[in-house]
């Protein structure tokens, strides 16, 4: 009964704080515009007007034919130095989870008749699956790979004798909206939250009654909670209106479980507040707070995959990503959304989650109590 009276004792604590800061954001009528209209704005503003390019294609090979043309059409897409095999399947079972995993961009099919087609004059297929999540570096790949296979016909003379047919998974249509919209649930959403928990405490600094509320009987992971709460919880509600602006407005398909995306972006909102927390922690004043705020953002935003794939970067730049919870929320969010992944294709993407959040939520709490004013 005495650990239940304390619990409740300290559950009425975290929300009377939680309130108070809740009110703290509301209360103010602009303060109120800034947490739904820049979302609102941002999301028909990418959505209608940001594209971005190709600069790597790993594709996977399935050769049922092992003949002499396919075995030349295949060293001109190797010798383009872009295009880089990163498996040679033995079935079409395999294609899946190729594409699947995210291992390659593409995967070329060349069929066990191409070279008795292509010898008798016929239009031998060539297979190009792409992969749809990635739209624009797949369309670009596409049309790179009918220009390669255009340069062969033609070095053959007289007409046409390999085609290429192309399908493209998780988007059909290859409309780099989707490949974009997706990840901005996460993205855009970090911005104001990573914001909002930066602000917390520097406000509370710059007018003096921080140190009132550390002379209170709250512990400094109560003070923690009830600082993150109404941050995690503004966070959640952007990324729902930008959710439904994709869904409905932009009439983008989900293909998974909202639950599961809930607990994705649920996961990375608490690491992100986590970050938000300890720069609020740190800064001086709110001033300070937003400029280490801005400081952070682009660096986030640069290695999160969101406009360049990942495995692009150099190789030092990828580790570096591992600390960047906004890759792993946008890479979650993606899947989960067009691919309709399972909770066991994107458990990993939840690990570096939970270290950022199970090391910046703590620090947090430590610096409430030992930064220095």
């Amino acid at each position: 009964m005495k650990a239940m009276r304390n619990f409740l004792d300290s559950l009425a604590k975290i929300m009377a704080l939680f309130r108070k800061e809740l009110l703290t954001i509301l209360k103010d009528r602009s303060s109120r515009s800034l947490l739904i209209a820049p979302a609102l704005m941002q999301a028909l503003l990418y959505g209608y007007g940001a594209t971005y390019d190709l600069t790597n294609v790993p594709y996977a090979l399935l050769d049922q034919s092992q003949g002499a043309a396919s075995t030349e059409l295949l060293a001109r897409l190797d010798g383009t130095g872009v295009f880089h095999r990163v498996a040679t399947l033995a079935s079409s079972d395999q294609i899946a989870g190729t594409i699947d995993s995210g291992d390659a961009l593409l995967v070329i099919g060349i069929p066990s008749d191409f070279e008795t087609l292509r010898a008798s004059g016929q239009q031998a297929p060539l297979q190009v699956i792409l992969d749809g999540r990635n739209s624009s570096t797949a369309g670009l790949a596409s049309a790179y790979v009918s220009s390669i296979v255009a340069a062969y016909n033609q070095s053959l003379g007289g007409a046409p004798s390999v085609a290429v047919v192309r399908r493209a998974w998780f988007n059909p249509n290859l409309e780099s909206r989707w490949n974009l919209m997706p990840g901005l649930i996460a993205s855009l959403s970090m911005l104001q939250t990573l914001m909002l928990a930066a602000l917390s405490v520097a406000r509370e600094r710059e007018q003096g009654t921080f140190d009132q509320l550390l002379v209170t009987p709250l512990t400094p992971l109560q003070i923690l909670i009830g600082k993150a709460l109404p941050s995690i919880l503004v966070g959640l509600l952007q990324s729902t209106i930008i959710f439904l602006i994709i869904l409905f407005w932009f009439q983008i398909p989900m293909n998974g479980s909202v639950w599961l995306l809930y607990l994705g972006l649920f996961t990375f909102t608490v690491a992100s507040v986590g970050i938000g927390l300890s720069i609020s922690a740190v800064a001086l004043n709110m001033q300070q707070a937003m400029l280490y705020t801005f400081m952070l953002i682009m660096p986030l935003m640069l290695l999160s995959g969101l406009l360049t794939p990942v495995r692009n970067m150099p190789a030092i730049l990828q580790i570096a990503t591992y600390a960047n919870p906004l890759r792993f929320g946008i890479d979650t969010v993606r899947r989960v959304y067009l691919e309709g992944a399972g909770f066991s294709d994107v458990a990993l993407n939840f690990v570096p989650l939970l270290i950022v959040g199970a090391i910046t939520l703590p620090l947090a709490a430590w610096l409430f109590r030992n930064r220095l004013a």
